[in-house]
Parts: structure tokens; sequence; C-alpha cells
């Protein structure tokens, strides 16, 4: 679970060879996002970027106040009539009478402006020239290709696809004002600089501009509210890191925002076990110390609870709540976050509890890091010293009295869900259902009723499941059942040799845009083409292969086979072969049963849950 600024920083792909649309169109991603962090460029109440759209003048001069010096002191008030169609109440009257006040734009010989005119690509890049600071001194030529060969030299139209005469639309201004703010100044200076913004290696630093405008810690509240100061549809969440929703959001979640980007971070870290020692000391408390490992603390709220002012003495039982760096920046009693929690051991090891002095004597405590039923790993501390191993079921109360974790035996049922998803084995499910597929090592995949929908399941497949007040399913732990807690792979080359008595093995396969090889005196009954990775101990045990279709339709949820439909799995790998021989990673956007010939591999292990297609291959 590689959560903390995942969610912040676009990263681009690993590809073999050389760059492929992927990569392209992760450059694309880091533009657009860095356009809209900077409020150049924003959406309508849906969030809509409407990026097909053609830019009138009135919206070009707008987006240049934005990315001027002068983004926060224009258009919070009417302009005053400079031409015959703009007048004072004109809604971009501020950013008209700025943009000519600076020579960025003129009016027409009839005195007028004509706000709604689509503006061309030479009349843009006459205007940012001017923001750059060159002139007429600068410029080689007549209008418009002078100024068109100085924007090119300066970099403002690479990439952009717009050519002379051409409508700007505001995907070609992403790329012009993305390329203004990497470009020379007359005074030869990058642009983006003289603003206060970071730049390296012709790309402006994403990480730095969203921190910039980053908004939080907040804590939702009782059932997972959170308070945002924009219209909560067309938001974009992230929690843990994937993508997700804001109906996801949990009480306690920690989350952040950046109104600009529309976005929402949540992360539900927490560590529960007994307080042992504030350092340095009560009056000024900087960390904490649980189990024997330290958190920071992270608000001055928390500083305040955890000083000789708040209610936290040591030896108390509390609950921590985690931001996007680890920190602790809020702190719970063992009243307000007791319960009880389901799910699968991920990792288990005792430590050494130091106390501070005046505090109970030091002793041994076990920390077990948990997968809950609800898909958040939980941090738990119990006193002393006791065994848990990866994938083991366990059981986790916290009350005032500490911490418990005890093993569970498996409570297994069998039976059919309802096409709706609503019922399983003759009980009703509760709203509130939780369901997670495990296998013995631990690995785990939150699921949702709609996942299971007409499917039957052996008892097999069910660990464990709890009723609530009414009898209806209300936590769902599976064990292999769907094929989603696996690891899939492109296997590119499968080679064994024997020399004498000797038989070794070679094989590289393709991840998630990464070329892996393994290698050694075992020989694998796998070939070229889509294969399940299995493990034991978190070790690489042996391939699995992969049963392979070829296939006549797609569509971004199913794949079709002639009259057979196959459905695709969330997260499926999408890989492009080349001319060339060579395989690229790519995106089911990209490809189509029209330009391209087909191959699906899905699982054909007899999983109750699976059959479906977990890499694509389009020739």
């Amino acid at each position: 679970m590689k959560k903390r600024l995942i969610g912040l920083i676009c990263t681009a792909c690993l590809l073999l060879g050389m760059a492929s649309p992927a990569a392209l169109a992760a450059d694309a991603d880091t533009r657009l996002e860095t356009i809209r962090v900077l409020g150049i460029l924003s959406g309508n109440e849906s969030g809509d970027l409407m990026l097909s759209s053609p830019v009138s003048r009135a919206e070009f001069a707008k987006m240049m106040a934005a990315a001027s010096a002068y983004k926060d002191s224009v258009g919070k008030g009417y302009g005053v009539s400079l031409f015959a169609d703009v007048k004072s109440g004109h809604w971009a009257g501020e950013y008209i009478k700025l943009a000519v006040e600076q020579g960025w734009f003129t009016g027409y010989v009839d005195g007028t402006f004509r706000p709604d005119n689509s503006i061309t690509l030479e009349e843009g890049c006459t205007a940012l020239l001017r923001l750059l600071g060159y002139d007429s001194g600068n410029l080689v030529g007549t209008f418009p290709d002078a100024q068109l060969a100085k924007a090119a030299s300066v970099g403002l139209l690479d990439d952009v696809s717009a050519g002379r005469g051409q409508i700007l639309t505001r995907q070609d201004c992403v790329i012009l004002f993305y390329n203004l703010l990497t470009a020379p100044t007359s005074g030869n200076m990058v642009y983006g600089t003289t603003l206060g913004y970071s730049v390296t290696g012709g790309e402006v630093d994403y990480s730095a501009l969203v921190s910039a405008d980053l908004k939080g810690p907040y804590v939702a509240e009782s059932g997972g509210s959170v308070t945002l100061p924009f219209t909560e549809s067309g938001a974009t969440v992230y929690r843990d890191g994937s993508s997700s929703s804001l109906s996801e959001v949990k009480q306690y979640d920690v989350y952040y925002y950046n109104t600009n980007l529309h976005t929402v971070w949540v992360y539900s870290d927490r560590v529960t076990g007994t307080l042992t020692a504030v350092s340095p000391n009560r009056v000024s408390p900087a960390s904490v110390t649980v189990g024997g490992v330290s958190y920071s603390l992270g608000t001055s709220g928390v500083v305040y609870k955890l000083s000789s002012k708040g209610g936290f003495p040591e030896g108390a039982s509390v609950t921590f709540l985690l931001g996007m760096n680890g920190e602790v920046v809020e702190v719970l009693s063992a009243q307000d976050s007791q319960g009880i929690y389901y799910g699968v051991i991920q990792s288990a090891q005792q430590q050494a509890s130091t106390a501070s002095t005046g505090s109970a004597s030091a002793g041994v405590q076990t920390q077990v890091k948990v997968a809950c039923s609800d898909g958040i790993v939980r941090t738990f501390y119990q006193a002393g010293s006791k065994s848990f191993a990866a994938g083991r079921l366990v059981s986790v109360s916290t009350d005032q009295t500490g911490t418990s974790i005890k093993t569970l035996s498996e409570k297994t049922l069998e039976g059919s869900f309802s096409s709706d998803g609503t019922r399983f084995a003759g009980y009703a499910l509760s709203d509130k259902i939780e369901i997670l597929d495990t296998d013995e090592g631990g690995v785990y995949m939150k699921l949702y009723p709609s996942r299971l929908a007409g499917t039957k399941l052996k008892s097999s497949d069910v660990r464990y499941y709890t009723l609530d007040e009414n009898g209806a399913i209300d936590r769902l732990i599976l064990k292999e059942a769907t094929g989603d807690t696996l690891d899939y792979a492109y296997v590119t080359s499968a080679n064994s040799v024997t020399e004498g008595m000797n038989i070794s093995g070679s094989y590289t396969y393709l991840q998630n845009g990464e070329s892996r090889t393994i290698s050694g005196s075992t020989v694998y009954s796998v070939t070229v083409g889509g294969a399940a990775l299995l493990y034991d101990g978190g070790a690489f045990k042996t391939f699995k292969q992969l049963k392979s279709v070829k296939l006549t339709d797609l569509t971004d949820t199913y794949a079709v086979s002639g009259n057979q439909k196959y459905q695709i799995a969330e997260n499926v790998q999408v890989l492009l072969k080349g001319g060339n021989g060579k395989i690229y990673t790519t995106s089911l956007s990209e490809i189509n049963s029209s330009d391209y010939t087909l191959t699906g591999w899905y699982d054909s292990f007899g999983l109750s849950a699976g059959g479906r297609i977990r890499i694509l291959v389009a020739s």
C-alpha cells in the first residue's frame, strides 16, 4: 500500500525500448494539471474542462491575467467601458482592461474589442510574446510570420497542434500556457521563475504547485462528512492513493483538498495502542511513541492534546490518525475509537516498549498490521509478545483496557449472490456490507457486492462472515474467490536449456510497464503470453498460464469473442505490440477492434468469481 503522495504526483510509466503513447499521455496530463492548479484553466460546475471548445479573446485575456504577476489582484470588480462592446459590467472587463493597459492586446480601429470572437494561433502568440517582453524590435518580418517564427524559436509552439489562421481550443491553450511558463523572457529569464514557480529542465515542479495550494489536514466527521469550498460533483477523489469517491470517506479519515484542482486526497492510516512516551517533553511535545515506534506531530491541535494541558497521559490506550506523510494529525481516546475489527494479518513484529521516566516499566509489544474488512490497513499494538503469521484471520478489540488480537476459526458459507447483488446464501446484505477477498499470504482486495452479483461461491471461498442486529451479512471475508488478489504479467520470453544433467530456465515478463527476469535451475510450465505469478511466503513460487482468446469487439467493461462475452478486470494491463516486435504499455482508450488485432488473456483456474480479462494485447 504505497499511499502517501501517490495521488499528488503523476509519474511516468516505465516502458521498454522507446517512448510509447502512454508516455506522451502522461506528459499531457502533467501539463493539464499544472495549468489547472495555477487557475489558468478551470472547468464548469460539473468539472468538465471542455478541452475541445474554442477560446474567445475575452477568455484568453483572463487566462493571461492568471498566468501573470497580476493573478491575485485582478477580476475582483468591474472595469471601465474601454470599448463599445465591453461595458463596465462585462464579466471580463477587468481582465481586458489589464491586457490592454499592459500592451498584451489592442482593440480594433472601429473602437471595439470583439471579446466573443474566437482567438487564432497568431493572435494568441502575439499576446504571449508581449507578455514575455518581446516587441517589434525583437521580430524579423511581417505579421503573422514574424510572430509565429519568434513563438517557435522560444518554444511556445512546442507540441501545439493548431496552425496558422486556425482557432485555438482550450486544449491548445493548455500547451501554449505551459510552454509560456518554461519559455525565456526578453531578459533571458525563465518566465515561470519570475512568478516564483520552480522550473527545472524545462518542466514546472507540479508537486510544489500542489503543495503550495493544498489545504488540510482535516478530519472527516460522523458519517464521513467532509467540508469543501467547491461543489462535490465533478470533484476528483483519491483515497489512500487510489481513485475513489466522497461516498467512500469514513468517519475519522484524514483529508486534504486543492480548490483549483477540484481534487480531494483522503487517508485512512491510523495507529492504535498504548501511549508510552511524549518527546521531548510535555511542555512542547514534538513526537509520540507507541509500541517503540515514534510518530511526529503534525498539527497544533494534536500538540495541545498531548501536552501537559491535554487529557492523554502515558499508559493511555489511544488511536492516532495519520496524515499524508505519516504524521499524527489527531488523537482519539479509547472511548471514542473503541470497536471490534475483523481482517487478515499483513505483518507482525515484536518491539521493545520503552517508557519515559515516571511511567510503567519497559516491556515488549507486538506491532500488528491488519487488513480490515472495510479495506483499511490498521496498525495495532498489543502488550506482550505473540506470534502472528501473515494471512491469519483475526479479530481486534480496542477499548479502555487496551488492544486484544485473537485468531479466528473459519466460519464458512456457500450459496449464490442475487443478480442485483443484494442477497447471498439466503441472507440479505447490509447496506454497509464490507467484503474482502484475501489469500493465504495476507494479500487482500476490497470488493463491492456488484463484483459478485450472479456468482455462486463454494464453502471454501468464504473464510468468515458476521451478521448485524437485523440478521443481514455486514462482513464477508473470502479466500481467493475472484483472482483479483493475484499478480498478472505478460511473459515476453520463456527459455529452458538442458546441458547434460543440468536444466536451467530463463523467463522475462512485463508487469505494469516494467520488465523483469527470473532465471535459475527451475523450469516453469509457461510460454509467451499472459500468466499469473504465485508466491509462497512473499517469495516467487511459480507461473500459472492464463488462457488466450481472440477478441472481435471491445468496450470499457467487456470484451467479445464471437458470441462469448468476457468481463474486463478493473486493473487490466493493456499492451501494444509494435511492428518492430517491441511491446509498450498503453490504455483501453487508445485501442479498438477496428485498427488492431486483439488478444485477451483471462484466468481459467476455476475461480468462482474469476474468468476476467487480465491482460489485453493489441497488435
